[in-house]
């Protein structure tokens, strides 16, 4: 039970700068998260295991990466009862990301703009942050009784690099965390980094997942452990677009007679850029990636159709626009496995990871 109660500390939060609500937050979490004080936000993890991508999810609600892009707050975020937390995007270097404004809220649509650019501290301190996770030092020790949720770690590329090497990027990234990751995503679908999202298109998709996929073979050989690797797309692609993402993804994450081999999954969606559910509210026009309720139904259009071109065995993670327990049983109606929420945790408050978890729990 929260020491104190979401709807109290969110007006207070609502009250300050988004991005000075979101530091301090994390601030607090990275504080706290070894210490009694991390009542205030915990809560026992709903038991639902699914066995998907050759991994065992303790339950099917997740958080998406953007919240802990430097891996400060695993411990904290755990606590909360998520069945899974991805953290990240880490870029090989440091980068401070876009200039400040960059992040803004919709309250009347219940949704965020953000164009923070992959800030984050770099990979080596990413590193650094997970090893020195409560979280990870269990595993070492073999006791997943403490540490029983999977963790998700993201990568991206540097905004300085130019987009012909950022194949390079993500190995670099790939090396780093794979040894500390049950699952990488790879993201290629912010709206934030210049270009960033041409490498959703067919021969560039290609290129780099053929790329992935060997380095992760290489990897797999030397540590003896072989993780998914999920792909994260953005919503803002035509149907013929998916079409041929999913035809890319089968050819990674199939084996030749057909079944799924569980190297490759997708994480759909990112943010969007589109503003038709938001005209004329304030800050609707700000340059970035909105996510929050506007998003479910497209991200739900993309997970439909992925799963009707890939198949009902084919790893699918679906984020975006989850704002309440029905929210998470839509997108699994949708076609998705399971599901992550972000936006939703900063409206509703870690209150929604478990009322998520419970519905689905009764409800599949």
């Amino acid at each position: 039970m929260a020491l104190v109660p979401y709807a109290l500390a969110r007006p207070f939060l609502f009250g300050l700068d988004p991005e000075v609500a979101h530091e301090l937050t994390i601030a607090s979490l990275a504080r706290t998260q070894g210490s009694p004080l991390k009542w205030a936000y915990a809560s026992t993890r709903v038991d639902d295991p699914i066995e998907i991508a050759g991994l065992s999810f303790p339950n099917r609600v997740g958080l998406a990466a953007g919240l802990d892009k430097n891996a400060c707050c695993i411990d904290g975020l755990g606590a909360m009862g998520f069945g899974f937390v991805e953290v990240g995007t880490v870029t090989p270097l440091a980068q401070a990301g876009n200039p400040k404004p960059r992040m803004f809220r919709l309250p009347k649509a219940r949704a965020l703009i953000n164009r923070l650019g992959f800030n984050n501290q770099g990979l080596q301190a990413f590193i650094t942050h997970v090893k020195r996770s409560n979280f990870y030092q269990r595993r070492l020790e073999g006791d997943n009784q403490e540490a029983p949720m999977l963790l998700g770690l993201n990568i991206g590329k540097n905004a300085a690099t130019p987009i012909e090497r950022a194949t390079d990027d993500y190995l670099t990234c790939l090396d780093g965390v794979y040894p500390y990751a049950d699952y990488v995503s790879v993201n290629i679908s912010s709206p934030n980094t210049k270009n960033l999202r041409s490498l959703q298109n067919d021969q560039a998709l290609d290129a780099l997942l053929g790329a992935v996929s060997e380095r992760r073979e290489l990897l797999a050989q030397k540590l003896g452990k072989r993780i998914p690797i999920f792909l994260k797309i953005a919503p803002d692609l035509n149907p013929d677009q998916i079409g041929v993402m999913a035809q890319t993804l089968k050819r990674y994450g199939t084996h030749s007679t057909g079944r799924v081999n569980n190297a490759w999954g997708v994480l759909a969606t990112n943010t969007t850029l589109s503003r038709d559910a938001v005209v004329g509210m304030v800050h609707s026009q700000e340059a970035g990636g909105l996510s929050g309720a506007p998003l479910w139904a497209m991200s739900n259009q993309v997970i439909t159709q992925l799963r009707a071109s890939l198949g009902r065995d084919f790893p699918i993670i679906g984020a975006g626009g989850i704002m309440s327990a029905a929210d998470a049983i839509g997108k699994i109606r949708a076609g998705a496995d399971v599901v992550q929420i972000y936006t939703g945790l900063i409206y509703q408050g870690p209150g929604l990871v478990k009322r998520a978890a419970l519905l689905i729990k009764n409800t599949f």
